[in-house]
Order: structure tokens, then C-alpha cells, then sequence
């Protein structure tokens, strides 16, 4: 396993991190999930991502569970805040009152005192920017949260919170986490430069389109039994991926993966790793193997014209009108 700094601060997180969204506390079973986390252990992950509203709180939960006794001080901890985690009024948004209360319920379903990366799951358009910040701020001094970051903001959205923070004093976001992969390229055009000359690094989500990368969705075919396509919780966030074009293209994709030595899969991790914006790849897993496998992505490095190959294979359908970047978009 190879490390990166997350951007410009000092944390160095490694560049393949394990994710539980929809896996923890509601795809598999809690004994499976442990194995997993065990296993990214084992292959040196030291960067674990969930969010609060992930199996409804139990995602957490989960991962608290299965990071028990091992050394704090070696991970790298990272949840998020945003979406509703209750019926209440104030259940939901970047208001001071939610992101205090959820901070506090995250640190005890994680069994842990701070967070490593405390992030914003969506824009607040409800809310002060200077609110949200002073709070994230305030977090931070109190030293229940060492670094912030943002999921899935705009390129201005991000800005203004830079400039506020700026003016005002307060701590400045690190990182953010958007969707990207080989097909969905949305940050490229604004956010990406942007994070770079602000010391912005990309904590990715979907390096492997929802599994569409891997090849096993054939065209013409109907998605493998037990797959996320055919699970409810994940089905809604693959179906724009699931055309024949693409999927046709994506088996094109092979004889490049046989040349780099790599599955598909570890193909598409290691292609979002090649962009020096980037600083992990999230990658999650139902068994074990499937950790094994993406990790293999660590530290490859891919020749230019091998990249060219990839361009011309997905030509058409790839995904740059950063118009997409939304708040909120299509994935809690």
C-alpha cells in the first residue's frame, strides 16, 4: 500500500480507502463486514470511510465495531454530515445544532474520541456558510475533529467557503470526495483546478462506476443475481450506467487490462490514482476477495499512451459537464 497527503495538509492517508456505504449494516451481514475491514487492514488500508446516514446510522456502528483494539493512532477515520438522521426539524443540514449533535452520536457508534475527517455530505443551502463553518471550526478547536472536508460541492460552493475562511480565521477544508471514474469525469473542468491551487485533495467514491467497471454487467444481459444493479438500496445509483453502448465498451476494456497486467477492476482504481488531485480511491466490499483484488490497484502507474487507449475505448460516453456536480446529487 502506497500513502498520499490528503492535499496539502500534513495527514497522509493511504491512497486506497475502505468505504461501507450501503455494504455495512444492511447488504451483508455484521460478521461479514469485519472480515472485510479485516482484510483491508491486513492489505496495509488505513483509511476508513462511512457517513451517518449510511444503513441509517448502523453503518457506523458497524465499522466502530470492527475497528475495535486496533491502534487508533494508525487510522484514519473519516464520516460525514448532511442528510436527515431522524424525524426532527433540526435531524438534518450543516446547521450548528446538527453538525454538534452529529458529531457527538458519530463519535460514540465509532468508540472514538475524534475524527480524522469530519465532511460536509452535501451543500446547505438552508444554512449560513459562516454558520457552518464557525462549527466545523469549533470542532476542530475542541479537538474532536482534525481536519474538514466536503462531498460532492461545487466548484464556488467550495470557494466561498475557502474565502470565509479566510476572512474569518477558521480551519480551512482539506479535502472533498466526489464521483469519479473512467465514465463520470464532472470534477476535471472546475473543481480539480480549483483544489489544486487551494491544497484540495479528492477523496473519490465510485472509482468502479457501482461495478460497471468490472465488467460483470454484460449488454443484452440481465445484471447478475445478487449484484448492487438488482439490490434496491444501490439499484436507483448504477441505472445510468446500465446501457448496452457503455457496457459493449467497457468488455472493449479488457485486452487493455490484459496488457497492464491488471483485472478490470484494478484497472479502473488505478485510473482514478493517476490524477495527482487525487489522494484515495474508496473502494467497498461485500467479501473479502473483493479487498484483496482492488488494493492490487496500489502504486501502479500507467503509461500515457495505455491512458489514450482508455480515452478512445469510452470515447462518447465519458461524463464532463460539471453542471453535474450538484448539490444534491445522485448518491447520499
Amino acid at each position: 500500500m502506497e500513502y498520499r497527503h490528503l492535499g496539502r495538509s500534513g495527514l497522509k492517508v493511504s491512497e486506497i480507502a475502505y468505504g461501507n456505504w450501503i455494504t455495512h449494516g444492511s447488504q451483508v451481514e455484521q460478521d461479514a463486514a469485519i472480515a472485510c475491514v479485516r482484510a483491508a487492514l491486513d492489505e496495509g488500508i488505513t483509511t476508513f470511510d462511512t457517513a451517518d446516514v449510511y444503513a441509517a446510522t448502523k453503518a457506523e456502528s458497524v465499522l466502530g465495531t470492527a475497528l475495535q483494539g486496533v491502534r487508533r493512532e494508525s487510522l484514519e477515520i473519516c464520516t460525514k454530515v448532511f442528510w436527515p438522521t431522524g424525524k426532527g426539524a433540526n435531524d438534518r443540514g450543516l446547521s450548528r445544532k446538527h453538525l454538534m449533535e452529529s458529531a457527538h452520536a458519530s463519535l460514540r457508534r465509532l468508540n472514538t474520541d475524534y475524527l480524522d475527517l469530519y465532511q460536509a455530505h452535501r451543500f446547505d443551502h438552508e444554512t449560513p456558510l459562516e454558520e457552518t463553518m464557525r462549527a466545523f471550526d469549533d470542532l476542530v478547536r475542541q479537538g474532536k475533529v482534525l481536519y474538514i472536508g466536503v462531498s460532492e460541492w461545487r466548484a464556488e460552493e467550495i470557494a466561498a467557503a475557502l474565502q470565509i475562511a479566510g476572512q474569518l480565521g477558521l480551519d480551512r477544508i482539506v479535502s472533498n470526495q466526489p464521483q469519479y471514474n473512467m465514465i463520470w469525469r464532472v470534477i476535471e473542468s472546475e473543481v480539480v483546478p480549483l483544489s489544486e491551487r487551494e491544497g484540495i485533495g479528492q477523496i473519490v467514491w465510485s472509482p468502479i462506476a457501482q461495478g460497471v467497471l468490472t465488467g460483470k454487467y454484460l449488454p443484452g444481459s440481465a445484471p447478475p443475481a445478487g449484484s448492487r444493479a438488482t439490490d434496491e438500496r444501490g439499484s436507483g445509483f448504477i441505472s445510468g450506467f446500465l446501457e448496452d453502448d457503455l457496457l459493449s465498451r467497457v468488455q472493449q476494456l479488457k485486452p487493455i487490462a490484459d496488457q497492464a497486467g491488471l483485472t478490470l477492476a484494478q484497472l479502473a482504481v488505478a485510473w482514478v490514482l493517476q490524477n495527482p488531485n487525487v489522494s484515495a480511491a474508496i473502494v467497498g466490499a461485500t467479501r473479502p476477495e473483493q479487498v484483496h483484488e482492488n488494493v492490487r490497484a496500489s502504486g501502479v502507474r500507467l503509461d500515457p499512451e495505455l491512458l489514450q487507449q482508455i480515452d478512445a475505448v469510452i470515447g462518447s460516453k465519458i461524463v464532463r459537464d460539471p453542471a453535474l456536480t450538484a448539490s444534491p446529487p445522485s448518491r447520499p
